[in-house]
C-alpha cells in the first residue's frame, strides 16, 4: 500500500444539512449532489488541496455499502485537522464554523505542543481541529 489517502468519506444523516454546512458557510468547493440517478447513490465531493476528497454519504447507504450493521458513533474516534498558515486564522475558521452551526467543543488557545488549535463538531458531530502549529505549516 502507498502511503498516502485519496479520499475521507464522512457518513452523514442529512446529506442537504452537510452540503450546506461545509459548501455555502464553510465555502468547501463542490458540484453539490451527485449520483442521484443510482439507487443509494447521492454523494458529494469537494475536491480540496493535495488531492484530497472529501465525501459526504448518506450514513445508512454507507453502512450498507460496507456490509455493515450502523452502529451509534462517538466523536473521539477520529478528527479531521485543518492546519492554518497564521495563529489568527483559527480564530477566523472557528468563528466562521460556529456561525455556520458548528458546535465549538474546545474554544482556540494556546497548546501544550507551541501551537494554537481548537475544536468543533460539524452538524453530523464529526470532530474537526483547526490548528496552527509553527513546525508544521502548510505549503500553500
Amino acid at each position: 500500500m502507498h502511503p498516502r489517502i485519496t479520499f475521507l468519506t464522512l457518513g452523514v444523516a442529512d446529506l442537504e444539512k452537510s452540503l450546506a454546512f461545509y459548501r455555502d458557510s464553510l465555502g468547501l468547493p463542490t458540484k453539490g449532489i451527485v449520483g442521484t440517478e443510482y439507487e443509494g447513490g447521492a454523494v458529494v465531493f469537494f475536491h480540496l488541496r493535495g488531492g484530497l476528497i472529501l465525501a459526504l454519504y448518506p450514513k445508512k447507504e454507507l453502512a450498507k455499502d460496507a456490509n455493515i450493521v450502523p452502529s451509534p458513533a462517538t466523536p473521539a474516534e477520529f478528527s479531521i485537522g485543518h492546519n492554518v498558515k497564521m495563529k489568527e486564522e483559527v480564530d477566523a475558521v472557528m468563528e466562521q464554523a460556529k456561525k455556520a452551526g458548528a458546535t465549538i467543543t474546545k474554544p482556540a488557545q494556546d497548546t501544550f505542543w507551541g501551537g494554537y488549535a481548537g475544536y468543533f463538531q460539524d452538524p453530523d458531530g464529526h470532530l474537526w481541529e483547526i490548528a496552527w502549529n509553527p513546525k508544521m505549516l502548510p505549503e500553500d
